[in-house]
């Protein structure tokens, strides 16, 4: 049988390619991809894991990195768009009760962080708005939100990233009224000895323990005032480079054996097609499957976007005047052949990570692989499953009181407008059109057997010491505040 879908152009794969690759690829992976690949002090590795796990780092003292990034939930949360500050529970668990209204959910769907400290991955997030900047226009070397306030001392990107969910109000920080650090981010001041990131690092300087281990694990350090919140998310990156690093998979026993029996038959074929005729490695090239730059591939968009576009359906249909698209790169570049481009992930224990997309809009892997297949198809038949999304209980919004800016209560009478944002660009027809337009990618047509190959190669990334990550989660951490698990 082979899939057809309306409008596509067949490409005529079935005995066009060969069923097999008889030497690997590419080498494998090896200690040099990593950076400090001859630094991982156990001191260090053990505070970066305690401080991931610390909700001591978030402005309310309630979300962890580990919260958006479980080893329990494989580096991500289980959920399209992720919950931060306000939400209660763990992984697809996780819900907004009345008791803690949010502003918004996350506008994008949290990403792995598996292989994310090899050195080839030089820049991140969706959009990719932080990178290495290899002609150091910044005292920090990288480009970043930040901009001239990203501090100097980070030692690698891995870190750099660090930086920024503890300042994002809907992610780590809170909102204004609420804490310090979230005052000190609605003041624009992240660094500084008033700003927020040196506010957490405070923080963490002042327990006992931590000061102990930060002055047993850098030289650098020789009292709790020492300690800056660069020190920090170097820990951290160190911890998430050893930690998610998942080399164990049957591909990579066949990079690093040679033998075509570390996969089956259909993974084998799959990995043919996949850097064959399916053209899949066009994008995800290499041994990480990503060829570190941004594609539009004309991925549907749920939740509340990043406030892009000029299309003024939504406020004309509402009151509320916000726009709801998410340009991605082109947020970054400002050109506008930019929108809707999007990093290309890494595929590694991709089984793994549902959902999938920017927006986690799609569930499974088969239902991406196949919107791959045919993005402009898919995209005009794509509706947002109705439980795609867990339940708000209740919204806050932000409002003038006076001179001041407050967050109140949505009133029950206008929750329907809010709630709508989170389907709002994908029941739009002419927005749904405008992403469908900016698509790069050609139609593939495959036969059955094909995409279950391609699937099945994909499966052999997956490395089973990532399967259950448990033992990565302590029992507790030096803040004596409670651990997700």
């Amino acid at each position: 049988m082979i899939i057809t879908l309306a409008g596509i152009v067949s490409v005529a794969l079935a005995g066009s390619i060969r069923d097999d690759i008889n030497s690997p690829p590419f080498a494998p992976v090896t200690d040099a991809d990593f950076h400090n690949e001859a630094d991982y002090a156990a001191e260090v590795v053990e505070l970066g894991r305690l401080l991931f796990f610390d909700p001591i780092l978030s402005g309310n003292r309630n979300i962890a990195c580990a919260t958006c990034h479980h080893p329990n939930f494989n580096t991500g949360d289980g959920l399209a768009l992720s919950i931060g500050e306000g939400g209660r529970g763990l992984g697809p668990d996780r819900r907004v009760s009345a008791e803690t209204p949010i502003a918004a959910r996350v506008p994008r769907n949290s990403p792995a962080l598996f292989f994310i400290g090899a050195k080839e991955f030089t820049v991140l997030f969706h959009d990719g708005r932080l990178e290495h900047d290899p002609t150091i226009q910044w005292e920090s070397g990288f480009w970043s939100p930040a901009r001239e306030q990203l501090p100097a001392g980070l030692d690698n990107v891995v870190a750099a990233q660090v930086m920024f969910p503890v300042v994002s109000p809907d992610e780590m920080a809170g909102q204004k009224g609420e804490n310090p650090v979230a005052d000190a981010v609605a003041r624009n001041e992240l660094a500084g000895s008033n700003g927020a990131w040196a506010l957490i690092a405070a923080r963490v300087a002042a327990i006992p323990e931590y000061a102990a281990r930060f002055k047993a694990a850098y030289t650098h350090i020789e009292a709790a005032p020492d300690i800056r919140f660069t020190d920090i998310a170097n820990a951290i990156a160190v911890f998430e480079t050893v930690a998610f690093r998942a080399d164990g998979s049957p591909f990579d026993e066949y990079l690093g054996t040679g033998n075509p029996g570390t996969m089956s038959a259909s993974a084998r074929r799959g990995m043919a097609l996949f850097y064959g005729g399916a053209g899949c490695a066009t994008c995800h090239a290499g041994k990480f499957q990503t060829d570190h730059a941004f594609h539009a591939i004309a991925m549907p968009q749920i939740g509340p976007g990043k406030g892009d576009g000029t299309d003024p359906g939504y406020w004309e249909a509402s009151g509320y005047a916000v726009r709801l698209e998410d340009y991605g790169r082109a947020r970054v570049t400002h050109r506008r052949d930019d929108r809707y481009r999007f990093r290309t992930p890494s595929l590694r224990n991709v089984a793994l990570t549902a959902p999938y997309g920017h927006a986690g809009t799609f569930a499974t892997l088969e239902d991406v692989v196949r919107h791959h297949l045919a993005p402009e198809d898919s995209i005009g038949r794509y509706v947002p499953p109705a439980d795609l999304l867990p339940p708000v209980d209740d919204w806050m919004e932000q409002t003038a009181a006076g001179s001041r800016l407050t967050y109140q209560r949505v009133r029950e009478e206008r929750r329907a407008d809010f709630e709508a944002r989170d389907s709002w660009v994908a029941r739009s027809d002419t927005l749904t059109r405008e992403i469908a337009a900016a698509n790069e990618l050609a139609p593939v047509t495959l036969s059955d057997a094909q995409l279950a190959d391609i699937i099945a190669f994909l499966e052999a990334l997956t490395d089973p010491r990532s399967v259950d990550a448990g033992h990565l989660v302590p029992d507790s951490v030096p803040s004596g505040l409670p651990v997700d698990r």
